[in-house]
């Protein structure tokens, strides 16, 4: 080892336990990037079955078992910032994952009302106490979503 590097950074003193008014809660809302609010609004509400809640003129609102939805078009000052500008800025990229009871089933309603089939029912991971399996549609904007069902044995 040579005697000329660096020598590493102090350590960090340890942060206090946070309350937990300081900490964080469950999630609260969800915000979907699309590109056209009636149309996607009307995929959610007409092939996924979500209940609508409300809508602005780009904004809507869809209830996700007690977490809120929000589809949103996207600002014009972001539309307007090219992706490949200095720094470059990262492409946006999430997947929302819904539980589902039975998953063969919801691809096969969820496909027969519009819904693109990414990739069908596949096993993922064998777990202690269940079997994880999931599939994956995309939404009226072209967004990933997926299914997942956890088969216990």
């Amino acid at each position: 080892m040579s005697s000329d590097a660096p020598a590493p950074p102090p350590a960090a003193e340890p942060l206090a336990p946070a309350s937990p008014a300081a900490g964080l809660g469950r999630i609260g809302q969800i915000a979907v990037p699309v590109s056209d609010v009636g149309r996607a609004a009307a995929f959610y509400r007409d092939v996924l079955g979500m209940r609508f809640l409300f809508e602005t003129p780009t904004l809507a609102f869809f209830d996700a078992d007690g977490v809120r939805l929000m589809l949103s078009a996207p600002e014009p000052e972001a539309a307007a910032v090219p992706v490949g500008e200095d720094p470059p800025r990262a492409a946006p990229s999430w997947v929302l994952y819904f539980q589902v009871k039975e998953l063969e089933l919801a691809v096969r309603n969820f496909t027969a009302r519009g819904a693109e089939l990414e990739r069908g029912p596949h096993f993922v991971a064998s777990l202690p106490d269940h079997d994880l399996w999931m599939a994956f549609i995309r939404d009226s904007e072209g967004n990933v979503i997926g299914l997942m069902h956890e088969r216990l044995r």
